[in-house]
């Protein structure tokens, strides 16, 4: 029996959807890991993100899906099947130290925190990019899908800092499928794993979406249909 209930393929991105902590042992060993795990604050039971003061809020249904944080043999396996690693929320986990911290400075004034952490095993300087996500004032034309959504400007921005021969990425915390979307724009293989069948359909369409609207300056041919696997 296969360990996902649901996979596509869609041009050079293939999605499941099921629990990582299964999928990630059927995958054998990719380029580098891109990924913005739950970092175990339970957001997601508020079920609304944003106040009336500072922005429209947008309810998203109570959920648990971020009470815990991913257990320790999952950030292992991703770690284990990877070359390079990127995991937003490092500072929640443990992590060995590094030299390469990647810092997205939101520019916010509100209750949230001012920056995110994304560690990594680079062997690189800290680096920084200035991302404006404050309230309804936000950089960018990215809708939100998701709770935790990252633009989809920082998550291209940190795909600049994977090697260039890191042809394979893989999200094991796909959620709306930005990281997808950036692989996509970027010319790049992709794979993605989401637990949640809501998310994984947005995804999916975010991914489709992206590969009508091709940049001018990657080749990328619209791919056919999306090829869906059903477990019965």
């Amino acid at each position: 029996m296969q360990p996902w209930t649901r996979k596509e393929v869609i041009g050079d991105c293939t999605l499941y959807l099921g629990d990582c902590l299964d999928i990630l042992p059927t995958l054998g060993k990719v380029d580098a890991v891109v990924t913005d795990p739950p970092y175990g604050i339970n957001m997601a039971a508020r079920g609304t993100i944003g106040t009336s003061k500072s922005a429209l809020v947008k309810d998203y249904g109570k959920s648990d899906w971020d009470k815990t944080p991913p257990p320790p043999e999952v950030i292992d396996l991703m770690r284990s099947i990877s070359e390079h690693q990127i995991i937003f929320g490092g500072n929640y986990f443990h992590l060995p130290a590094t030299s390469c911290w990647l810092v997205w400075d939101k520019q916010n004034t509100g209750d949230f925190a001012d920056c995110e952490l994304a560690w990594t095993n680079l062997n690189k300087a800290v680096r920084r990019i200035y991302w404006r996500w404050n309230g309804m004032i936000r950089k960018g034309e990215d809708v939100r899908e998701h709770p935790t959504q990252k633009p989809l400007g920082v998550m291209e921005w940190c795909l600049t800092h994977i090697p260039t021969t890191a042809k394979t990425i893989i999200d094991p915390f796909m959620g709306s499928g930005t990281t997808g979307v950036a692989c996509v724009k970027a010319g790049r293989s992709f794979i993605g794993i989401e637990r949640e069948p809501s998310y994984f359909d947005i995804a999916c369409a975010r991914i489709q979406d992206a590969y009508s609207r091709p940049d001018m300056f990657i080749e990328a041919a619209r791919p056919p249909e999306p090829k869906q696997e059903a477990m019965l």
